[in-house]
């Protein structure tokens, strides 16, 4: 997407390029928030606020703040929580417990960081061009029939289970009772669910913002999320990962101490200075002010979504999430992107770029300056009207 992108811009030099493409925050971060970190940040030039190395599962103030605010009354405890540099840091380091001699599923569509890291792993097999999948991975394919939630009957037993909800990029947020079948779709197979949550917040029904809102998922799953996504961290770099200490490898050992080891031996904890952000973001100012962001990005989602409902196209997502997916029915996702940037100056994500299964459908962010997203959609009814 970079290179066409980049090769577009010098083809169109004087062309104003919208990008609705990578998932990447565009509004500022709110003044609560960029003053904790600016005052941790010169609190380190005095003798008394100067720290150096701090734990490597994250300050404890923050844990406890996380497990306050995103898992209250679900049994979840500051030190089942560690405090990252971000959920995707978190999922290749999830890979090196999980090791090379694992099975592993994921949705299709999905994040191509599950594949991609599994890849790196030496967990798959050879890329099968044909099928546009690798060898060794279980692809669960999510369409639009089955409510973009895998008919886990067709689905075979793996060791890892890779689950997204909301989706990226499909923005498909799975309900109680399909979150309550992963579940035992995974104690009845011997399988480990990795759940991503990085979107939780963006959830406007009733549907779960934690997969331990499931009752016995502790035994078999762990959640990562994200503050990126939320409070604008994309570059500020925050997250954290849930271990419940429920959770055992098949021989009784807890799989929080594995984790442990690997956090301690390849990670030196989340910045201190991105850590009192983090603080911040979920003091009561702070999440009212996260909250009026995410708002602002749900709002832009809106104005996405209507536009091609007006143009006929069949849309989903946008819902519970910032992404838009757009079918666009027996095209390719490719030609579909060249289409946009060609004619309307606009990058969006091809579909297939997120699995076999994305084919025919192009993902639309909504993180974008609202004066962007309306001109980009003014562009969108010019070409498909």
């Amino acid at each position: 997407i970079a290179r066409r992108k980049a090769a577009h811009m010098l083809k169109y030099p004087d062309a104003e390029v919208i990008s609705l493409g990578i998932g990447d925050t565009t509004e500022p971060i709110p003044e609560v928030i960029t003053s904790a970190l600016a005052k941790r940040s010169y609190a380190l030039s005095t003798q008394e606020g100067y720290s150096g190395y701090g734990a490597e599962q994250g300050e404890k103030p923050l844990r406890a703040a996380i497990a306050s605010t995103f898992y209250k009354d679900l049994g979840i405890e500051e030190g089942d929580i560690f405090v990252s540099d971000g959920a995707k840091c978190d999922i290749s380091r999830l890979q090196i417990v999980f090791g090379s001699n694992v099975t592993m599923a994921v949705q299709d569509p999905s994040y191509p960081a599950y594949v991609d890291s599994s890849v790196i792993m030496g967990q798959t097999g050879e890329f099968q061009k044909d099928a546009e999948k690798y060898g060794k991975i279980e692809y669960m394919r999510c369409t639009a029939e089955n409510g973009f939630f895998p008919d886990l009957s067709t689905v075979a037993r793996t060791d890892i289970i890779f689950f997204c909800s909301p989706n990226n990029p499909t923005g498909a947020a799975a309900t109680r009772e399909q979150l309550t079948r992963l579940v035992q779709f995974a104690k009845d197979n011997g399988s480990i669910i990795v759940y991503d949550s990085a979107y939780a917040l963006y959830i406007s029904d009733d549907n779960p913002r934690s997969i331990f809102e499931i009752p016995g998922a502790k035994e078999v799953a762990i959640e990562t999320s994200s503050f990126s996504k939320y409070a604008g961290f994309t570059g500020v770099r925050l997250g954290w990962t849930v271990i419940p200490k429920e959770l055992l490898f098949s021989d009784g050992f807890p799989v929080a101490k594995d984790f442990n080891r690997i956090v301690c031996t390849c990670f030196n904890g989340a910045s201190n200075i991105s850590q009192a952000g983090g603080l911040a973001c979920l003091s009561p100012e702070g999440f009212k002010a996260v909250h009026e962001v995410i708002g602002f990005y749900k709002e832009n989602t809106d104005i996405i979504v209507e536009t091609f409902n007006s143009l006929g196209f069949k849309v989903y997502g946008g819902k519970n999430a910032p992404y838009v997916w757009v079918q666009f029915p027996g095209r390719s996702s490719w030609d579909v992107f060249s289409e946009i940037l060609e004619k309307t100056h606009v990058v969006t994500t091809p579909g297939s770029g997120f699995g076999p299964g994305g084919e025919g459908f192009i993902r639309v962010s909504a993180f974008g300056h609202r004066g962007n997203v309306l001109e980009a959609c003014k562009r969108f009814k010019h070409l498909y009207k």
